[in-house]
């Protein structure tokens, strides 16, 4: 691919993913910060009130799974992701470039069916009709955080192999490059 093609193809992909990085973000400390009030109005309701806030345990546990879905975008964004290094580091750096390529295509392969079976999971919770018992929500609204948050984990893990494809050296994510951990030198 001729320089010029891949460094715009590179310009453009940071751009997007800084976009995408800033609305993550927001949502994240939002969430963040909506379960810690919540929390605490309950606390003070049960203490000052004798009573507590009926869609606390609700609220909260849709945040939960908010931020482990929003926050799974983010951790593949900053390379954060599980993995085992022990073989990858034996490898030349040609065939470490190929692992990682192979293991973030099919990772991304992978995420993108979950959000397929996500995104069918989500309309029959709205073709049943199902709310959610405290605040009478319907569920697919709240739960279709889930097929984004794998879609767009499964774009951080294209972004990767795309960064792979365009650059020389071994990248996690599109701008965390992957250090192969030496051997420790004998004395």
């Amino acid at each position: 691919m001729p320089d010029s093609l891949s460094s715009r193809a590179m310009d453009w992909l940071h751009g997007f993913d800084h976009g995408l990085a800033k609305v993550e973000k927001f949502i994240l400390a939002s969430a963040v910060l909506a379960m810690a009030l919540n929390t605490c109005a309950n606390v003070v309701a049960r203490v000052g009130f004798n009573t507590s806030v009926f869609f606390t345990e609700e609220l909260n546990r849709f945040l939960i799974v908010l931020v482990t879905f929003i926050g799974a975008s983010t951790a593949a964004r900053m390379g954060r992701h599980i993995r085992m290094s022990a073989f990858s580091d034996m490898l030349s750096d040609r065939s470490r470039k190929v692992l990682v390529v192979v293991m973030c295509l099919t990772t991304a392969i992978i995420l993108f069916m979950l959000t397929k079976y996500a995104i069918d999971r989500v309309f029959s919770m709205a073709a049943i009709g199902r709310v959610t018992p405290s605040l009478r929500v319907p569920s697919w609204i709240l739960y279709s955080v889930v097929p984004v948050g794998l879609f767009l984990t499964g774009l951080q893990f294209m972004f990767a192999a795309i960064t792979n494809f365009l650059r020389d050296e071994v990248y996690l994510a599109p701008t965390v490059p992957d250090t192969k951990i030496d051997e420790p030198s004998s004395p």
